[in-house]
């Protein structure tokens, strides 16, 4: 197993989560301080904007406007010239915290939702996922997934892979070609990992935020873990292949996850490694 350095490239955050890489920046979300960050390649930062509902996944529709998932208003909001506005209403089928997105090139996205009340304690329960197409549209097209997290569709888009967190696995499925979800399978029994978000690479392989082991892995379909990036003194919570070339590991890590202590200690901060395949697919 491959073992790669990680340098913090900007801190000061107070939960970050949900990277993506577009056109030189890499934009994230500050969940718990309820803020959408873009960095550029050298860790300034280049642009900051509030999301009240608190802010998780993120993506863009083909005109080049964002998409960012409000977690607690529970819908899809849209970034445009005015201001954002509602996107798509995801209430009827989330009770929990909406969360992680993945949006393809023709702006269908990917929602999942935590699927129990996290914060207050409640027990773990199963939940689905919801294709919410380019018009803001809403259905379901998956069930039973115990708190789907990162999720990511191949470069052909006939695979998505999504992290069940608490079932400690990477799940697959067969997308068709209106985006239906077919022949569930396990991509991936990972034991001892949380996995929390995660990015496709070229080979294949998924890159996972592992935020209990202090690390970021490397697993290929079958379970095993091929690499790791050790994270110093946090826990490593989403990463995003990126950079001109998309070997650019970006690593959202924070060392505290509760709400009620994140915004006041601001550990949050984003750590990058370079690897040596590039990063493929959606996000």
């Amino acid at each position: 197993m491959k073992t790669y350095d990680a340098r913090t490239l900007a801190n000061g955050f107070a939960y970050p989560e949900g990277p993506r890489w577009r056109e030189g920046l890499l934009w994230f979300a500050d969940q718990h301080a309820r803020t959408v960050h873009a960095l550029d390649a050298g860790g300034k930062q280049v642009e900051q904007f509030a999301v009240g509902g608190s802010p998780s996944g993120i993506g863009w529709l083909p005109g080049g406007d964002m998409l960012v998932v409000s977690m607690e208003t529970h819908e899809v909001l849209r970034r445009t010239r005015e201001g954002l506005e509602r996107h798509a209403d995801l209430s009827a089928y989330h009770k929990a915290q909406s969360n992680e997105m993945v949006v393809l090139p023709d702006g269908g996205a990917y929602v999942g939702n935590i699927g129990f009340d996290f914060d207050n304690g409640e027990d773990p329960a199963p939940t689905l996922l919801l294709l919410v197409e380019p018009d803001g549209t809403v259905r379901q097209v998956a069930d039973d997934l115990l708190c789907p997290n990162g999720t990511v569709v191949s470069p052909d888009r006939r695979t998505l892979v999504i992290a069940e967190s608490l079932a400690h696995r990477l799940t697959a499925f067969d997308v068709t070609s209106d985006g239906s979800l077919s022949n569930r399978r396990v991509f991936a029994d990972i034991p001892g990992h949380v996995p929390d978000g995660i990015c496709l690479d070229a080979e294949g392989q998924v890159w996972a935020a592992s935020p209990f082991t202090n690390s970021v892995i490397r697993v290929r379909e079958g379970g095993e873990i091929t690499a790791t990036v050790p994270v110093a003194d946090a826990g490593a919570f989403a990463c995003m292949l990126g950079g001109p070339d998309r070997r650019t590991l970006f690593i959202c890590c924070a060392a505290e996850h509760h709400r009620s202590k994140t915004v006041a200690l601001r550990s949050g901060r984003i750590d990058v490694a370079r690897v040596d395949v590039p990063g493929a697919g959606w996000p």
